[in-house]
């Protein structure tokens, strides 16, 4: 099997995932981040392998991750600070 065929599938098992613990009412804070942990991988996996990130240089590479690690940081604040 071909390396972007696995990538997918894996794709997909974590949207049923995500999908499965929404579907559930699961809540909670580590629910939040094990949601939030799930689409930082998915993201990274999109970018290494379909926008084949995985081979340029690191600069593209640290845009990519640095703007990922901005979003997920600031939804993971946003998130904690609401929470009473």
């Amino acid at each position: 099997m071909r390396p972007c065929t696995l990538i997918w599938l894996s794709l997909m098992l974590l949207t049923v995932a995500t999908y499965a613990i929404g579907e559930a009412g699961m809540g909670g804070t580590a629910v939040m981040l094990t949601v939030l942990g799930i689409a930082v991988i998915k993201v990274q996996m999109v970018a290494s392998y379909f926008m084949d990130l995985r081979h340029t240089r690191w600069l593209w590479r640290g845009i990519v991750l640095g703007w990922l690690v901005l979003v997920t940081g600031l939804i993971a604040i946003a998130y904690l600070t609401t929470i009473k």
